[in-house]
C-alpha cells in the first residue's frame, strides 16, 4: 500500500456511531436491461454493504427478479424507471449504466439549442425502459449538480460535454477511446476547445476519470494517481460493475478521488486475496462476497 492510498484511507468517512438510518449514504442505482441481468444486481450487492439505502431501478423484467430475491436485499426499494427522478433528490449519489444497452446515437451531431430543447423533454414510459441515450443525458442535463457514477452501457452513450467536476467516469480503454471520439464531434458545438486534445477536453469538465486496466489510472484534473494490483482472474465478466458499485457506495459520503482511488485499490486487492485461495478460478459473486473484509482490513492496517 502506498503512502498515497494510506492517506485515502485516513480520510475515508466511517459511519458515526451516533448516526440513524439513511445518514450513511442513500445510493441511486438505474441499470440492467431487457439483455443484460446480472451487471447491476452485482453492483446492487456490493454497494448495498457500504451504504445505508439502495434504490434500484432497472428495466421490469429485471425489478421483478430483484423483488423475488429480496429476502437478500432488505436495506432497499425497487422503483420503476419513470420513477426514479422521484428518488433524485433524496439520493447521495447516482449510479447509472450497469447492464444498459448501447444503441445507434441521435443526440450527437444536435447544436446547442437543439439539444436544450431536446433534453428539456420529458422522458416517456418507453423512454425509461429501452432508450439510455436518452436516459443518461436527460438526467445529467436536468440534475448536474448532482454525484454521478457512469459506468458500462450509459458510458458508452453519455455526451462528454454533459460531464462535470461531480461525475465519475469508469472506462477501460475502449470506451475511453469512444469518448474521445464524441468529444472531438461534440466540439463543433461546444466552446474553448480549440488546440486541446479530446482527453484534456474530457479533463477540462472536471470529471473523475478512472481508466480500468491491469494497472488503473485515475485522473483528476493535472492530478493521476496509478493503482496496481488485481490479476487474470479479473477479466471475467462482472468485476468492472463490482467496481462501480464499490466505488458509488463510497462517493455516497466522501470525496470523488477518495472513492475512486479506495473503491479501485480494494477492487483489486479482493482479486489478489481471491488469488491467494483459488488462483484465478473465481467469480464476480465471490469478489462481491469478499470485498467487504478486504476494505475493513486494508482501512485498518492503513490507519494502525
Amino acid at each position: 500500500m502506498t503512502d498515497t492510498i494510506k492517506n485515502y484511507f485516513s480520510q475515508l468517512k466511517l459511519p458515526d456511531p451516533y448516526s440513524h438510518k439513511g445518514q450513511n449514504g442513500k445510493l441511486l442505482i438505474i441499470g440492467g436491461s431487457q439483455l443484460f441481468h446480472s451487471a447491476s444486481k452485482w453492483s446492487l450487492d456490493v454497494a448495498s454493504k457500504f451504504v445505508d439505502m439502495v434504490f434500484y431501478s432497472s428495466v421490469p423484467g429485471n425489478n421483478e427478479m430483484i423483488q423475488a430475491a429480496k429476502k437478500d436485499f432488505w436495506n432497499g426499494i425497487v422503483i420503476p424507471r419513470e420513477n426514479v427522478e422521484s428518488y433524485l433528490a433524496e439520493a447521495d449519489c447516482i449510479l447509472i449504466g450497469p447492464g444498459m444497452e448501447r444503441s445507434e446515437p441521435s443526440l450527437l451531431m444536435l447544436t446547442a439549442n437543439q439539444l436544450e430543447q431536446r433534453l428539456s423533454q420529458p422522458l416517456t414510459q418507453e423512454d425509461w425502459n429501452g432508450n439510455t441515450e436518452l436516459i443518461i443525458n436527460y438526467l445529467l442535463h436536468q440534475y448536474p449538480a448532482k454525484k454521478w457514477v457512469i459506468d458500462a452501457g450509459a458510458l458508452q452513450m453519455v455526451l462528454p460535454d454533459l460531464l462535470t467536476p461531480s461525475t465519475i467516469v469508469t472506462p477501460h480503454p475502449g470506451e475511453l477511446e469512444r469518448l474521445e471520439s464524441m468529444m472531438t464531434k461534440r466540439a463543433v458545438f461546444i466552446k474553448s476547445t480549440q488546440g486541446q486534445s479530446a482527453f484534456d477536453q474530457l479533463l477540462a469538465t472536471g470529471a473523475t476519470i478512472v481508466l480500468k486496466g491491469p494497472k488503473d489510472f485515475i485522473y483528476q484534473g493535472k492530478n493521476v494517481i496509478e493503482i496496481e494490483g488485481g490479476n487474470a482472474g479479473m477479466t471475467k465478466g462482472g468485476t468492472g460493475d463490482t467496481l462501480a458499485g464499490l466505488i458509488a457506495g463510497l462517493y455516497c459520503t466522501n470525496t470523488a478521488e477518495i472513492a475512486a482511488a479506495i473503491g479501485s485499490f480494494c477492487n483489486k486487492q479482493a482479486g489478489e486475496v481471491l488469488a491467494e485461495k483459488v488462483g484465478t478460478f473465481f467469480n464476480t459473486s465471490d469478489l462481491v462476497q469478499v470485498l467487504p473484509e478486504v476494505v475493513w482490513g486494508e482501512y485498518k492496517a492503513a490507519t494502525a
